[in-house]
């Protein structure tokens, strides 16, 4: 059984609307943190994690998501004819940080839908899925690498979580477990999308990172329509969880809901305070805003 984790699958074919009007032309997950888009930052900690192999599901204005992981001859060649190095380097980075596919969601009528586009991509191996709308922060190892780690030493599909507050479970799905088989990895039994909060298990709810076997694919394809008649992921998982198998793993990280636009102000305040140009000048500016 190959557990080795080399390709990734990020969804990122919505629409946008709680960001419109910025989102009618340009799409969601090129929302900038500082001077990076969204997408890039997750992409980065893809890379950082030893993947290779990187699948979008894109959708609306896919053309801006392609062109920016893509050569832009005259912008570089301009940057370098003026000796702008250090801008040129930013700007060449996104096209050789990984290899990039593309693959278009015709309908959207579901994540699990989305993910099952990326069959032929994966071809057969396990694989990383991450969410548009989830940025992740950990200094030393990256969150969907804490995953892979999960996923190489048991080589079952791992779920991504964090405790949550009973009384918000039902903003989120809630996991079940039966044992906990180390610190912060439980064997998952069962997941329920959006519970009600009497009838949520556990405080346990997947954020946006995943790293699945391939069964998975057979599963999404025997799967039936759930909440708003469309084709649910959690519900695939909670169906592997079930057959082969599922961990649920209590990530080390900070997760910002790109969704939202507080979750979007706190990660451009927080990734502003630890950029070695801004912090100072920012931390000076929150103390004299905080004051008035």
């Amino acid at each position: 059984m190959n557990l080795k984790v080399r390709k990734a699958v990020i969804p990122v074919a919505g629409y946008g609307t709680r960001f419109l009007p910025f989102t009618k032309a340009v799409p969601k997950p090129m929302l900038p943190i500082l001077n990076k888009p969204a997408l890039q930052v997750i992409s980065e900690e893809v890379v950082n994690s030893g993947i290779t192999d990187i699948l979008f599901i894109v959708g609306y204005k896919k053309e801006i998501l392609e062109s920016h992981f893509d050569a832009a001859p005259e912008l570089e060649k301009m940057l370098a004819d003026k000796g702008k190095t250090d801008y040129l380097k930013e700007v060449v980075y996104p096209e050789h940080m990984a290899n990039f596919t593309y693959k278009v969601q015709e309908v959207q009528n579901g994540t699990a839908s989305a993910i099952n586009l990326a069959k032929e991509f994966v071809g057969g191996e396990p694989f990383a899925v991450l969410f548009g709308d989830d940025v992740m922060y950990n200094e030393t190892r990256p969150v969907i690498g804490q995953l892979i780690d999960v996923y190489e030493k048991y080589g079952k599909t791992v779920l991504g979580c964090k405790r949550v507050s009973m009384d918000v479970i039902s903003k989120y799905a809630s996991v079940e477990y039966d044992k906990i088989l180390e610190e912060n990895v439980y064997n998952m039994t069962k997941v329920t999308e959006k519970p009600k909060k009497e009838e949520a298990k556990s405080d346990l709810a997947p954020l946006g990172r995943y790293v699945c076997s391939p069964e998975i694919f057979r599963i999404i394809d025997n799967l039936k329509p759930g909440a708003n008649n469309e084709y649910q992921f959690t519900d695939a998982l909670d169906l592997i969880a079930r057959s082969e198998g599922a961990l649920a793993y209590v990530f080390d990280g900070t997760r910002y809901d790109m969704g939202d636009r507080f979750g979007y102000l706190k990660a451009n305040i927080e990734y502003g305070l630890r950029d070695a140009e801004l912090k100072d000048k920012l931390k000076e500016y929150l103390k004299e805003l905080i004051a008035e």
